[in-house]
């Protein structure tokens, strides 16, 4: 097997290897340059964006200036007042003017200057505390003393005046220690950076040395509580040289991975650009989606050239090891030339392509496709197939000509469909020819004539069969007769010899034993075919009744040296039925079995209870180990003049009715017979029937008196009840309903299960006082129908009464009911006086 399987992928690995290797080569060639693409992509980012926070850091630096124009104005304006020897109200009116000419420049209350004279605040809009105001301790005017001259920026701090979040812009002037500030809030700090576009998604930051954000444009929530740790962390990564590799990313707090490039300012600000790594990579998405898509489609395209090359591989094995024959799942299509005569195959089956050749003359097409045909249909198809036909069809826009024709091929005979197809769309002169089989649609319609043949012929067997079982029994009846005849003469012969009168006695009396017998049995078929036979309903002892019966065979047992058991196992022996039709069924049975068993074999009866009162089911079991019959001969068992034709080993008698007998008077009883036979190893035979026991019976009797007596004493009644009846048989419901409603019974009619459970669930509480559920029903059955209601969320769901009425009286039917949550099973036909007894004794409970 290994070997084999070696043989057949080698070929395979040959023929497939480099695409194989093409493959590995294109998904590394992918992943390679998707690494490569990624490096690049993210390497350009990282300078481009830098750059950009560097271009953006020049535009703060441009809007710093402004300040430190205005100040140095104000220093220089101020320090040559100083000079001039004006005193301190000049200055401070000064300061006051240039301080109204910022207002109007940058706005109201936008910037607050003030100056540090000899140890004086002179301001703009003096202060309470100003004289108490310890301004040698302060960052802003050390840093101005320090920068002899020069504009300096001070970090936000808490102002100690007015207590919120400031800026100072502070410069000491040239020819004096006076030192000249701005203080701005740093909202109205003017920095503006939207003359240069961002980034799709990106966000820009300026923050000061304290980490304190000055500036932010950005989609983000600034207010949410995770903002601050957010710059602290881009901070942190900034200052230990993190975000210098270009492959470094940070988590925002919605949860998106950016890149953060920055650079710093002259006075120790720091401007932050991140953009989202989506963003970078947008183009190595498309190049992924771009190459996945051509590589998915080598992939399925390779997988296509594996199955073909697979299957191709298994139709050429078997092809070199079985005869080849035409698929029925292929068809022929030629396009056709009328003008040229000529042909091309643009698909042809096994036959065509062995026998034509791809291009050709059509008339080589029309030979040897007639080639397979029956000989009265060949000059039809070249007729009605050639090129002037088809020119002319052609010619009266006929896009679609053909007909059928029996093809006989190799595999056998086939049915084929030739067509002609035309349109516009095709070249000048020419059509197209196809050939589609429909052996199934054709031999479906030649069934469905068999059929109404085999009818008519199987009304004409009848006719032969009555006419062989009237030839068999003038036979049958002939052999005792003559029997009987011949023994009397020997008899008269030997009158004076006891034992001879006694043998001869002896077959006379068996004689006419087999010839009453055959009487009985035209007698009974003859009442059953014109419906006169009447089942007597009277209580008996079902075990006495089989136990009577078959001791009459004990003997005859004994006698031909067969086996012989009897076992009965019934818990309510005494029923209401027909004991003398049991005992007709069961001398059928048991006469067969004796009579096809040999010396040595084996009968067998077994009757058994299944189910309780009211209404049980008995099952009656014969079973012989004798010659058996035919699997032919077992669907013609219960018709009528049928025999077995078979040859055994010695002559049998008889019409051939009992079995036909037996299956009518088991129907009669509302039961079922089935039967297990093979040649060689016996046969068996199941009855089925339901009795009603005879308490049953008479219980229910009771209660028809009670009924009669319009419940006086408290007696039960069903009248005016209320009784929700599934049943999907038209006919059935309509003599169910009839016996109900004259029985005082309201019905509600559901047709299937689902309507039973949906009637149901619309009713009032308690409203319906019994359900009788049929079986089998289309949309939901019985038991399904049974769960349902079981399970609705209402008080009467558990308790009202749900009884079985079907034909199914099994025990494994009994079961299922059971199971589903019925109460109790009542086989059909319904016995009204058994389902009144049921229905009283749930319905008072």
């Amino acid at each position: 097997m290994a070997g084999h399987q070696k043989g057949r992928w080698l070929p395979l690995w040959k023929k497939l290897r480099y695409y194989l290797v093409a493959t590995a080569v294109l998904v590394a060639a992918g992943v390679g340059f998707f690494v490569f693409l990624r490096r690049i992509l993210l390497v350009n980012y990282q300078s481009l964006e830098t750059s950009m926070a560097q271009n953006y850091a020049a535009e703060v630096e441009g809007d710093l200036d402004i300040y430190k124009a205005l100040i140095a104005v104000e220093a220089d304006g101020l320090d040559a007042r100083i000079e001039e020897g004006e005193p301190v109200e000049a200055l401070t009116s000064w300061i006051s003017r240039y301080s109204d000419r910022l207002h109007r420049l940058f706005g109201p209350g936008m910037v607050d200057t003030y100056a540090i004279y000899n140890g004086q605040v002179l301001a703009a809009d003096p202060w309470e505390e100003a004289a108490a105001y310890d301004y040698a301790s302060t960052e802003w005017y050390q840093m101005a003393l320090a920068a002899e001259g020069e504009a300096i920026f001070t970090d936000v701090y808490a102002d100690m005046v007015c207590g919120r979040d400031v800026l100072t812009v502070a410069q000491k002037c040239d020819n004096s220690d006076t030192v000249v500030a701005f203080d701005i809030f740093p909202e109205n700090l003017l920095i503006d950076l939207g003359r240069v576009a961002l980034p799709e998604g990106a966000s820009i930051f300026l923050c000061d040395g304290q980490q304190q954000v000055l500036y932010a444009n950005t989609s983000l929530n600034t207010g949410s509580e995770a903002f601050p740790s957010y710059i602290a962390r881009m901070q942190q990564g900034v200052r230990n040289g993190y975000f210098d590799r270009y492959d470094a990313f940070i988590e925002d707090i919605d949860g998106i991975r950016r890149g953060v490039y920055y650079t710093w300012l002259e006075n120790g600000w720091l401007m932050m650009i991140t953009v989202p790594v989506e963003s970078m990579l947008t183009q190595l998405h498309l190049f992924t989606l771009l190459y996945g898509t051509i590589l998915a489609a080598w992939c399925v395209g390779f997988a296509i050239i594996i199955w073909r090359n697979v299957r191709l591989d298994a139709m050429m094995a078997r092809s070199n090891e079985t005869v080849k024959v035409l698929s029925n799942s292929y068809y022929g299509l030629f396009r056709i030339n009328y003008q040229q005569g000529t042909y091309e195959m643009i698909k042809g089956s096994p036959y065509a392509r062995r026998n034509l050749k791809p291009q050709g003359l059509y008339e080589e097409f029309l030979r040897v496709i007639g080639a397979v045909m029956e000989p009265d249909t060949i000059d039809e198809f070249r007729k009605s197939f050639s090129t002037d036909s088809l020119r002319s069809l052609v010619a009266g826009h006929v896009r679609d000509y053909g007909g059928d024709f029996l093809g006989k091929y190799e595999s056998g005979e086939r049915w084929i469909n030739v067509r002609v197809l035309f349109d516009e769309t095709l070249e000048p002169e020419e059509a197209v020819l196809c050939f589609r089989e429909v052996d199934q649609e054709k031999r479906r319609q030649i069934q469905e004539r068999r059929l109404l043949e085999e009818t008519l012929a199987t009304a004409r067997k009848s006719e032969k069969s009555k006419l062989a079982f009237f030839n068999n029994m003038s036979h049958d009846m002939r052999t005792p007769l003559n029997a009987i005849l011949g023994v009397v003469d020997l008899l008269r012969q030997h009158t004076a010899e006891p034992d001879k009168v006694r043998e001869y006695t002896d077959k006379i009396a068996y004689s006419g034993r087999q010839l009453l017998d055959l009487v009985n049995d035209i007698l009974d078929m003859s009442r059953m075919e014109q419906g006169k036979v009447v089942l007597n309903n009277e209580a008996f002892d079902l075990a006495a009744c089989v136990q009577a019966c078959t001791d009459s065979f004990q003997p005859q047992a004994r006698r031909e040296g067969k086996t012989f058991t009897v076992r009965c196992e019934i818990a309510d022996r005494c029923v209401m039925g027909d004991a003398t039709r049991i005992t007709q069924i069961l001398n059928n049975l048991l006469s067969n079995a004796f009579k096809f068993t040999s010396a040595g074999e084996s009968v067998a009866v077994t009757v058994r209870q299944m189910g309780g009162p009211p209404t049980p089911q008995y099952q009656i079991v014969v079973e012989d180990t004798g010659i058996g019959m035919s699997k032919e001969f077992l669907p013609q068992l219960f018709e009528p003049y049928a025999r077995e034709t078979r040859f055994f080993s010695r002559q049998v008698v008889g019409t051939g009715l009992g079995m036909p007998i037996v299956k009518s008077l088991v129907t009669q009883m509302s039961g079922q017979i089935y039967v297990d036979s093979a040649l060689g190893r016996g046969t068996t035979f199941t009855i089925t029937v339901p009795f009603i026991t005879a308490r049953a019976e008479e219980e229910s009797r009771q209660t028809r008196e009670d009924l009669k007596a319009g419940g006086a004493g408290g007696a039960f009644s069903l009248a005016g009840r209320r009784i929700l009846l599934a049943e999907d048989n038209m006919l059935n419901m309509e003599i169910a309903c009839e016996i109900l409603t004259m029985n005082g019974l309201e019905v509600l009619q559901a047709w299937n299960g689902r309507e039973a459970v949906e009637l149901f669930q619309a009713s009032a509480p308690y409203e319906i006082d019994a359900i009788l559920m049929d079986m089998q029903m289309p949309q939901m059955d019985g038991c399904e129908a049974a769960r349902a209601i079981r399970a609705l969320e209402r008080s009467d769901a558990g308790t009202v009464p749900i009884i079985a009425v079907t034909a199914n009286a099994f025990a494994e039917d009994i079961a299922a009911t059971t199971a589903a949550g019925m109460n109790a099973h009542i086989s059909k036909p319904i016995d009204f006086r058994a389902l009144c007894a049921t229905l009283e004794k749930f319905m008072q409970g």
